[in-house]
């Protein structure tokens, strides 16, 4: 094989491996070409968001549905408000429960849609009323361990 035949070679292999890694960046931050259409914006108010992060995913049945874009903290309610975009080809009723949900024990947290019965349908920029807050777990273990703590004192005398 001639030098510039192995050049040629080693040029196009360096030009599909730059490709390849391009193309998994797009992917990983979710900028593709499947890229979410007509979004809609909704909100909700959480009395606890736990480690919730603008940008975590916002899922229904396990389902990429949208994403959180913004959180903040609302002086009338004292609750945390979170603005969140839905893709345009997902609806969702206006019973629809918004849960802040872990992926497994120790994972990211996220932001899970359980659609209701109703047939009106949630209209852009509206509230989602339903909502349960995140599960912190160091309050559950403090309150087990609480629990735990006064189930062993013996009982008071008279």
């Amino acid at each position: 094989m001639s030098r510039t035949t192995l050049d040629l070679w080693v040029g196009i292999f360096v030009a599909m491996g730059i490709a390849a890694l391009l193309f998994l960046a797009l992917k990983v931050g979710s900028i593709s070409g499947s890229e979410i259409r007509s979004p809609y914006t909704l909100t909700a108010h959480f009395d606890n968001i736990g480690g919730l992060k603008a940008r975590a995913p916002v899922k229904s049945s396990g389902v990429l549905v949208g994403r959180v874009e913004q959180i903040r903290y609302d002086n009338e309610r004292f609750q945390a408000e979170v603005v969140f975009t839905v893709d345009g080809r997902y609806k969702f009723p206006v019973d629809t429960f918004a849960n802040i949900l872990t992926s497994g024990l120790l994972g990211e947290q996220y932001l899970g849609l359980e659609p209701g019965g109703e047939e009106k349908i949630l209209a852009p920029g509206e509230t989602i009323k339903k909502t349960q807050s995140a599960v912190v777990l160091e309050k559950l273990i403090s309150q087990f361990m609480f629990d735990k703590a006064a189930a062993g004192e013996p009982a008071p005398t008279k």
